[in-house]
């Protein structure tokens, strides 16, 4: 496996464990991000799916043509970050919505036919991942004369998520 596959593989992992998302627009706001639930399906890239209202300023600044969107996320161990570029648009897809629905989403609607409900698309395009190195790992290596350095070039790329 190529390292761009590995750490796409690992991203892919880390998102679908942890959800947590930073999504915003590059030129709404300031380009300042607001955290979300992401939601993917399997353990492949695709479109990563967020719920939310369509009385937030992201649903008030897309049209039906979608936009450029970024992506920031951080596995809540620290060891995995990234800054994913994408396009983003509302999908009106009852199937998808029913597919996804689960009692966290539950929560916040009145049902999955709430007319504030709405659900987002993010499609993944490049993405810049890096691993982190655990500290007190790299300060032992540091100690025995190794260079932490030379290790971590292979744990940050450039990555195509679709």
């Amino acid at each position: 496996m190529s390292k761009e596959a590995d750490l796409a593989a690992k991203f892919w992992k880390a998102l679908k464990s942890d959800r947590t998302v930073m999504l915003g627009l590059p030129d709404v706001d300031g380009g300042r991000a607001q955290p979300m639930t992401a939601l993917i399906e399997g353990d492949h890239s695709g479109p990563i799916w967020i719920f939310t209202s369509s009385e937030t300023d992201l649903v008030h600044s897309l049209d039906s043509q979608g936009r450029d969107a970024f992506i920031h996320f951080q596995d809540k161990g620290h060891h995995l970050f990234a800054a994913v570029d994408g396009r983003l648009r509302i999908d009106t897809d009852y199937e998808t919505i029913d597919r996804l629905w689960n009692p966290f989403i539950a929560a916040w609607f009145e049902g999955k036919d709430d007319p504030k409900l709405r659900l987002l698309r993010f499609e993944p395009a490049d993405a810049q991942i890096w691993l982190n190195e655990n500290s007190l790992f790299a300060g032992v290596k540091m100690m025995l004369g190794a260079d932490p350095k030379k290790e971590y070039k292979d744990k940050v790329g450039e990555v195509r998520l679709n």
